[in-house]
């Protein structure tokens, strides 16, 4: 069985940089793209970041573009999400979340049939 697990939030000033982890274990993982989301209180899950497994090609929504980073190390069965001038908005509970029995589209939460636990940002002065 696979399993998702995000490590890497904490607390930070705004304009601090952080880096999250999503670590896959369980069996050996070829997913079709992961994605990373976040969630705020009393709010919906938002994209803020995918790349396709194969190509690595990445897809960010204009609110993190320029800002953060998708990357993947396949050997490590890891996938990361390097976070730079962090704002206040930023905050929320951070998930990954795997593509692995059909493609959807990458935006939506609902074309993901695997997630971790969450981990939560927080970035505040």
């Amino acid at each position: 069985q696979v399993q998702l697990a995000e490590s890497g939030g904490g607390l930070v000033l705004p304009g601090d940089s952080l880096r999250l982890s999503c670590t896959v274990s369980g069996r050996t993982f070829s997913p079709i793209a992961m994605g990373w989301f976040r969630q705020a209180p009393g709010e919906e899950r938002e994209f803020v970041g995918s790349i396709f497994w194969v190509n690595e090609i990445t897809y960010y929504p204009d609110s993190v573009r320029g800002r953060f980073t998708i990357s993947k190390d396949a050997a490590k069965n890891e996938v990361y999400l390097q976070m730079s001038s962090l704002e206040p908005a930023d905050t929320g509970v951070y998930y990954c979340g795997a593509q692995t029995q059909s493609p959807g589209p990458v935006r939506s939460p609902l074309s993901y049939d695997l997630w971790g636990q969450g981990t939560q940002v927080t970035v505040s002065s």
